[in-house]
């Protein structure tokens, strides 16, 4: 089931690295560049913490995967145009997935469940941070006018943490994902988000 996911989160995020490459004058390889670096920069980044092989250099199946995806966004948007709103979805499903599968991943390689947390929201947020900083944007994690993106991520992270002993695995993976996708897809929808940080002036 984790295989599954993680092959749907993967393809999902590559498909928003090449959405966020539109009007940016890239050509079929630089969108292929954002979709890989999108759909794999998470989870090499908690595998190399971890100590372990990329789990795409173990199956470069991934990889397939990721430009396969690319290659069938970057021919649609050709023809169709792609709203803003289907980005936010796509990333919204590719940070659900992915905090889960780095979530799993965690558990099974630390003994932490809160090292397993931290591993889950930097899978599920890194890779959209780096192809943010590659199309010359602000990362979605950092900008004040994203409702409850790492927050999702965090709360779908420790929803994992806590039910995967009571649960059988596919249930806690469930839930996890939705109690992700649901925050964050709930948050564009109502824009909701933490209480801004401002310093009490003085008189």
């Amino acid at each position: 089931m984790r295989y599954l996911f993680e092959h749907l989160a993967v393809a999902v995020c590559a498909v928003t690295g090449v959405l966020a490459g539109a009007n940016k004058r890239v050509d079929l390889f630089g969108v292929i560049v954002l979709a890989l670096v999108t759909a794999l920069g998470g989870g090499t980044l908690r595998d190399l913490i971890l100590g372990v092989q990329p789990f795409w250099v173990e199956d470069p199946a991934y990889v397939l995967s990721a430009c396969a995806a690319a290659a069938v966004t970057f021919l649609a948007a050709r023809f169709w145009d792609m709203p803003l709103m289907l980005l936010l979805v796509a990333d919204a499903c590719g940070l659900a997935l992915f905090t889960m599968v780095g979530t799993e991943r965690g558990l099974a390689f630390a003994d932490s469940n809160i090292v397993a947390v931290l591993l889950g929201v930097m899978t599920g947020v890194a890779g959209g941070m780096i192809r943010d900083l590659l199309t010359g944007e602000i990362p979605l994690v950092l900008r004040s006018g994203v409702y409850l993106y790492a927050t999702a991520a965090l709360c779908g992270a420790t929803a994992y943490v806590v039910l995967e002993p009571w649960l059988v695995t596919w249930a806690a993976q469930s839930i996890a994902v939705v109690v992700v996708l649901g925050l964050r897809l709930a948050a564009i929808r109502w824009r909701l988000r933490l209480p801004e940080f401002k310093a009490r002036k003085a008189k």
